[in-house]
């Protein structure tokens, strides 16, 4: 497995739609779990193939942790649909591993059910609720070029991506 580089806002590829995955094939599969290795090394619950430069329709994530706080139920959800909503919302502190350590309450579903594809070409469908539906809506929201920063009000959002363009421009100096 590898780590991958994060895309970090403002990239211009974390407003783009992703593309449906056609193929899953053993390359495929790899990417996936070397999404997780990048995820789990990132400290992040959730991240989506966009997040490191790759505009396909795939996602992984995994929010529960052991007594020790090891991570121990990686999920892979290729070209995923949201297909029902509750009416009931839920607010969540989020953030985002392509806006490091920027977080912001952002009101979403409180439960959810989406249908994906597994990593073995599986067509499933998944009922979610609580942290889980959340961050299946964060991810699933980065493959159609919506971040969580669009979520929010204007002023904190305009906050934040200033703050991103100025750690930019930091970044970028010799």
């Amino acid at each position: 497995m590898a780590l991958l580089s994060l895309v970090l806002s403002p990239d211009p590829r974390l407003k783009q739609k992703s593309q449906p995955v056609e193929h899953i094939d053993e390359a495929f599969r790899r990417f996936l779990d070397d999404m997780l290795e990048t995820m789990y090394a990132s400290n992040g619950l959730g991240l989506a193939a966009v997040q490191v430069g790759v505009l396909k329709r795939a996602l992984v994530l995994d929010i529960e942790q052991d007594e020790r706080g090891v991570p121990v139920n990686p999920m892979k959800l290729i070209n995923p649909r949201i297909v029902r909503f509750s009416e009931e919302k839920c607010d969540y502190k989020e953030g985002c591993l392509s806006f490091p350590g920027q977080f912001e309450d952002v009101t979403r579903p409180a439960e959810i059910e989406v249908e994906y594809t597994d990593e073995n070409g599986e067509l499933r469908t998944l009922k979610a609720d609580g942290l889980l539906a959340t961050c299946i809506q964060h991810e699933i929201d980065h493959l159609d070029g919506v971040t969580f920063v669009d979520h929010i009000s204007r002023l904190k959002r305009d906050m934040i991506l200033r703050k991103m363009k100025k750690e930019q421009k930091l970044a970028e100096k010799p």
